[in-house]
């Protein structure tokens, strides 16, 4: 490679690092808790699990169930029901004050067994909830979701860069040298090119995700416009069907569930929410397998005859976009992956934050080894 092109990769690696660095530690660091949500829910006793009942296999009908969360807040509006991960008995109601309200939620635990109300979780409070909207927006919605996917394509342009520049620098090191009797600037710069190696792919696939994820809300909006609104066009204009004129939802799920059997149900969107149309409940089903779990497919059901309209097939930007979530924070392997997924994490930290370093040492000094860093921060 000419010493001009090198220049070049130089410079994008140096710029898009130093633009990056700073958010990619803040998502590296707020997306270790993010991890273990689902551990960190039970050593904190904030998740919530069913009591023992005299008749285990008994069920309530699903209309019995969301009545119940709806009781609870009988001002707002069910949008939502979802059955738990682990057991199908518990469900989830989520309400808010308007069909189309994004931010106000509540979500209320029954027992799917006799309709009893067993909690009401806040979402949207406590350390992980800060975590969770950090890690997500920034607290700024779609503009900040918009902003750090476009941190997350240059932490994609840093590793590539840096990867274009390990080359020409590893051809005077073995590979995995550290040099101890170098100067602390040295040994840095070893060992960020060792860890920024190593993670290389890891740190790719959850940039990369990561990025995908932060448009998942464009995603669904063209969706909608793109297929569901001409798979409906004969609804076209209709108001929201009145919860008092609609079928009854046990009904539904029975017409959802043959059409679909060899699924389970993921989730419930009612009437004119942002994941189904003004004339249909839509149940988002899945597969058993820990692929096709991830993969759901929408059975629009007619609110007021109970009869399947559609059951369309996601188109692949929105399987890419189901697929990119478990990837990126590795919730797909169990507990074993979680770890994986928290080394490597730590890893990055370290190399983000020794880049940032061999980058402020650099402005007070003149490097001891000119070598080219593989990672983001480094613009040595």
């Amino acid at each position: 490679m000419s010493a001009r092109a090198l220049r070049v990769w130089a410079w994008l690696h140096k710029w898009s690092s130093l633009v990056c660095t700073i958010f990619m530690l803040l998502l590296c660091l707020t997306g270790l808790p993010l991890i273990f949500a689902h551990e960190i829910a039970h050593l904190t006793g904030k998740a919530v699990e069913l009591p023992r009942a005299e008749r285990p296999d008994a069920l309530a009908s699903l209309d019995a169930v969301v009545a119940a969360g709806r009781l609870r807040h009988p001002d707002r509006i069910v949008q939502y029901a979802s059955p738990d991960e682990e057991d199908a008995r518990l469900w989830y109601v989520t309400l808010a004050p308007s069909l189309d309200a994004t931010g106000d939620f509540r979500s209320i635990a029954v027992d799917g067994r006799n309709a009893a109300v067993l909690a009401e979780p806040r979402f949207d409070e406590g350390f992980m909830y800060w975590m969770t909207r950090l890690h997500i927006d920034l607290f700024a919605g779609l503009p900040g979701k918009l902003f750090l996917g476009f941190m997350g394509l240059l932490l994609v342009v840093a590793i590539v860069s840096g990867v274009v520049l390990y080359a020409p620098f590893m051809r005077k090191l073995e590979f995995g040298t550290v040099r101890q009797r170098s100067g602390p600037r040295t040994r840095w710069l070893d060992l960020h090119n060792l860890l920024g190696i190593v993670t290389l792919v890891w740190a790719l696939v959850v940039g990369a995700t990561g990025v995908v994820n932060t448009w998942a809300d464009l995603l669904i909006k063209y969706w909608q416009f793109d297929q569901l609104s001409s798979l409906l066009a004969p609804y076209q204009g209709q108001a929201t069907v009145p919860e008092a004129d609609r079928a009854p939802l046990q009904q539904m799920m029975d017409a959802a569930r043959g059409h679909l059997p060899d699924k389970r149900l993921s989730f419930i969107a009612f009437p004119g929410t942002a994941f189904s149309s003004p004339h249909h409940v839509t149940f988002f089903m899945k597969g058993d397998t820990p692929l096709t779990a991830r993969l759901l497919q929408p059975v629009l059901v007619d609110a007021r005859t109970a009869e399947v309209t559609v059951a369309p097939d996601l188109p692949w930007y929105l399987t890419a976009l189901l697929l990119s979530q478990p990837l990126h924070f590795g919730d797909y392997g169990g507990l074993p992956m979680k770890i994986i997924w928290m080394l490597l994490d730590l890893a990055t930290i370290v190399v983000l934050g020794s880049g940032l370093y061999l980058w402020q040492r650099k402005r007070h000094q003149r490097p001891v080894q000119t070598g080219m860093p593989v990672r983001p921060g480094a613009a040595v």
